[in-house]
């Protein structure tokens, strides 16, 4: 398990969990400089998770949108708190799905980690996603509340 490398401020906003494509996909002709999550403001912009441990870069629940979705939220969750934030504060949710049929299981588990949130959300299905064994992949936006801010 390798570490997250510290957050940077570049623009003046703070970028959690920096990384290069070249590392999360060396199979891929990319080096794009990245972050897992922004913090701009009172607003934490959370990149599309997906089945994957954050620490190790491994795929888990293969052929599972389920367990996919759940990892998903978990890596949300750590991204938002990492943020200065937290699950209840998260305003929307972008739902991506490779295949209608993977939206109940998907909705339901995320249901389980926003119940009682409301937050609105965005479901969209699509031809594929950075990697073949992804299923699903959720996005999401949160605010520090005011008295959460250092």
């Amino acid at each position: 398990m390798t570490s997250p490398k510290p957050p940077i401020v570049a623009g003046g906003h703070t970028r959690v969990r920096p990384f290069n494509t070249r590392d999360t996909y060396p199979e891929q002709s990319l080096d794009n400089d990245l972050c897992q999550a922004v913090v701009a403001g009172d607003t934490v912009y959370v990149r599309g998770q997906i089945g994957q441990n954050l620490d190790t870069s491994e795929s888990v629940g293969i052929g599972d949108a389920e367990a996919q979705a759940e990892q998903a939220m978990a890596n949300i969750k750590m991204l938002l708190e990492e943020s200065g934030s937290r699950i209840e504060h998260l305003v929307k949710l972008t739902i991506y799905l490779i295949d209608p049929r993977y939206r109940e299981a998907v909705y339901r588990t995320v249901g389980r980690w926003t119940k009682g949130v409301h937050p609105i959300s965005t479901g969209l299905v699509v031809s594929a996603l950075a990697r073949p064994e992804w299923l699903c992949e959720i996005d999401a936006v949160a605010v520090i509340p005011k008295e959460d801010r250092a």
